[in-house]
């Protein structure tokens, strides 16, 4: 694919707390939050809005990392091209104070603005509240996002923070006590579902970290583990993106309905619950 010129995106900025960040948003309706991959807002990621517009939500793509519409398939680009915009990006990341790669039992700082942005979103696009989906060192953002009640239905895709380099980083996620804690309470009180997805050989995603999540949520969350045969073979990296680059978009395969379902909850939160009444104003730590 070639680069993405971001076409018909509307592009603004948003602040919160002094910290300020651009924003790329496509549709109408409730919105939800996306939330992409390393090295950024890829093509790939700009498609998978354009599925969330198009069920009548409004996509919202804060620009966190890397250049917004920039191809990053190696294969198109060149691996030492793609090699260096990686490392680009990664590096800004991880000198950033806004994200927590390493530490466990912790919250990134960068959720606090998430927080923010999801207030403001739902109060512009209206409904019952907001979505959101976070992908690999996104992926966990969506859980801690859920903390505040107006966040209706987060999706985890291949959440990889902590980074899994001990058992202790493997078994978790990158979520606060206290957050969990309010996230488990709006399952068990509100009915709150959370959805995971990853290829079962990720080894970014490790089998523990679901089976952690299973123990502290329970039945409401719904674990979407994938074959790496079912990854698209034409990716240049092993199995991981579930939503973007290892995504077969053809009826009848494992990634596509995987991507199906993702968007049907968006649908039941969101679009089929349009009538009800709004989400509380939030009490959690960190929401406004």
């Amino acid at each position: 694919m070639a680069d993405h010129d971001l076409t018909g995106f509307d592009r603004s900025t948003f602040t919160h707390d002094g910290i300020t960040h651009r924003i790329l948003r496509r549709g109408t309706g409730p919105a939800v939050i996306v939330l992409a991959e390393i090295p950024g807002i890829t093509p790939k990621v700009l498609e998978f809005a354009e599925r969330v517009a198009a069920i009548g939500c409004t996509a919202v793509l804060p620009v966190l990392f890397g250049t917004p519409g920039r191809e990053a398939d190696p294969a198109a680009t060149g691996r030492l091209k793609f090699g260096r915009y990686m490392a680009s990006s990664i590096w800004k990341v991880c000198v950033s104070r806004e994200f927590t790669v390493l530490a466990t039992g912790k919250t990134s700082p960068v959720v606090t603005w998430l927080r923010a942005l999801a207030a403001y979103e739902h109060e512009r696009c209206g409904g019952p509240g907001v979505g959101a989906v976070g992908m690999c060192l996104t992926g966990g953002f969506a859980l801690a996002m859920a903390a505040d009640e107006r966040l209706l239905a987060p999706v985890l895709s291949q959440p990889s923070l902590p980074l899994a380099l001990t058992k202790s980083r493997a078994d978790g996620i990158d979520i606060s006590a206290e957050d969990l804690a309010a996230v488990r309470g709006r399952c068990e009180r509100d009915g709150l579902r959370v959805m995971g997805l990853r290829f079962r050989g990720d080894r970014l995603v490790p089998g523990d970290r679901f089976a952690f999540l299973r123990r502290e949520l329970g039945e409401a969350f719904t674990a979407v583990e994938l074959d790496d045969s079912a990854a698209n073979p034409d990716a240049a990296l092993a199995p991981h993106s579930v939503l973007t680059s290892h995504l077969i978009d053809e009826p009848g395969q494992p990634t596509r309905a995987a991507l199906d379902e993702v968007l049907d909850l968006f649908r039941t939160r969101l679009l089929d619950q349009r009538d009800a009444p709004a989400a509380k104003t939030p009490t959690t730590p960190g929401a406004e």
